[in-house]
């Protein structure tokens, strides 16, 4: 694959590694799933399992780097987030092996229907305000595990951190809060993102260049997240329903080319 690197481009991804950053800072998931379009629409990779590879490499980094922020201030339920994440592992390279047998435009158009999904899931208020002390026991271990299997495995054929899913998961399973869940999940995005990426890697599928330009803009972005999610603790559902708008116009834009490309 030959891309080349000119001042715009680079310029471009590092924007868009902030803007990944600052969401995936703030609400813990969602901000992966622009990655991929930020980088064929913005950066322009041309190729989609190019963007959705290099992008769930950029995630898995960017994850991480808000993960330790998260970690500092004592918001991550290590034990859940933990058996969760191995759970999803496996899933996470289930899935994205599939996905790289899809042709690229019918990848798009399915993952313009999951950023559809992931937006109008963030409408939806949760069901109870969760135990700030909760901890590990058997019976949450059983119902993590499971879950886990299956968020990977979505994860892995979208390329994305699957948080939108991870987040409410480790609610309803381990009853933990959502400042907890959206910590703990950074875990699970980062391991399903590095997995998916490497499997992509084995076939050439991941633009090294661009995943350091992502990770140069995200560590900044996640370090303005993680502000910004400290600051919106009273205005999380405001927040939430705005950005859940934003990627379903992103989510329309994707459709109407991948549509418009097979139909061509």
């Amino acid at each position: 694959m030959t891309f080349a690197l000119t001042p715009d481009i680079i310029i471009a991804a590092i924007i868009s590694g902030a803007i990944i950053g600052v969401f995936l800072g703030t609400f813990g998931g969602g901000g992966s799933v622009l990655a991929a379009p930020l980088l064929l629409y913005v950066v322009g990779v041309r190729d989609p399992h190019v963007a959705i590879g290099t992008s769930a490499a950029a995630v898995a980094a960017i994850a991480l780097f808000s993960l330790i922020g998260h970690w500092r201030g004592g918001n991550v339920k290590w034990p859940c987030a933990i058996v969760f994440a191995l759970s999803g592992f496996a899933g996470s390279i289930i899935g994205s092996s599939i996905a790289k047998q899809v042709d690229g435009t019918q990848l798009l158009l399915a993952f313009s229907a999951a950023m559809a999904v992931i937006a109008l899931s963030m409408f939806r208020k949760p069901a109870f305000a969760g135990n700030p002390d909760v901890h590990l026991t058997r019976s949450i271990m059983l119902r993590l595990a499971p879950l886990g299997l299956l968020v990977g495995m979505a994860a892995g054929f979208f390329g994305i951190g699957g948080g939108f899913l991870i987040v409410p998961g480790l609610m309803l399973a381990a009853g933990m809060t959502m400042t907890n869940a959206t910590a703990s999940s950074l875990v699970s995005v980062a391991l399903f993102g590095a997995a998916t990426s490497a499997n992509y890697a084995l076939s050439g599928l991941v633009d090294g260049r661009l995943v350091l330009l992502l990770l140069l803009g995200g560590a900044v972005g996640g370090l303005v997240g993680i502000g910004i999610s400290r600051l919106l603790k009273s205005r999380v559902r405001t927040a939430r329903s705005a950005f859940a708008v934003m990627i379903l116009v992103v989510a329309a834009y994707v459709a109407w080319n991948a549509w418009g490309a097979m139909t061509v």
